[in-house]
């Protein structure tokens, strides 16, 4: 793979990618969050409705020798589990409850890992993750449903070894417009919202495999 260039779309102008640092309830834990899209990281800047301006930083990351695991080489029943060890889905006894045996039965380990690549579960993501845990959704149409998206793959920096592998681009910082990227922003999760809704409210959701029935296997 080599060194392969990143970027991370962030409201501030100054940022250093510290190991330790990030919040626990993102996607994967706790970390540093970068995509390989440009235009998707410019929309990441700008996401927040406050109307500031944002910036872009570009990244070279070295993964020689770094261990990265990629969620989409695995079942999306296992990428929804790393979501749930985080994540809250629903805020329901029945899933607090359930959601315990689904990262059991279907949660993969990626301790010891440098980096962790996958989809990025934004508002539009996290829609089907709560219409899934509330049965509304079989999981013969889920990976359809993440395809529908469009919303982007993450990569999250883990490690210590990663952090000391990834570089910063002195000259690639972009200011991001508020109004061009967020109205971008908007609309992508607007359409993917729709595509995803109609696909749900279709004949293709059986609602038959859901949820609740993959404990009875």
């Amino acid at each position: 793979m080599g060194k392969i260039i990143l970027f991370h779309g962030t409201p501030d102008k100054v940022v250093i990618p510290t190991y330790g640092l990030g919040e626990d309830k993102h996607d994967y834990g706790r970390g540093f969050y970068l995509t390989e899209s440009l235009d998707l990281a410019k929309e990441w800047a700008v996401c927040r409705p406050n109307e500031a301006c944002g910036w872009v930083h570009k990244y070279e990351l070295d993964t020689d020798g770094l261990k990265i695991f990629d969620f989409q080489q695995q079942n999306v029943l296992a990428w929804l589990a790393e979501l749930m060890k985080h994540r809250d889905a629903d805020d329901s006894r029945r899933y607090k409850v359930l959601s315990v045996k689904f990262i059991e039965k279907y949660g993969v380990n990626t301790e010891g890992y440098d980096v962790i690549k996958g989809w990025r579960a934004n508002a539009s993501y996290f829609y089907i993750a709560k219409e899934f845990v509330r049965d509304n959704v079989d999981i013969e149409i889920l990976e359809e449903l993440l395809s529908l998206g469009g919303l982007g793959i993450q990569y999250c920096i883990k490690s210590q070894k990663a952090y000391s592998k990834l570089h910063e681009v002195i000259d690639g910082l972009i200011e991001v417009d508020y109004t061009e990227f967020n109205d971008k922003y908007n609309q992508r999760d607007s359409l993917a919202r729709k595509k995803m809704r109609d696909l749900v409210n279709s004949e293709a959701n059986k609602v038959t495999n859901v949820f609740s029935t993959l404990f009875e296997r």
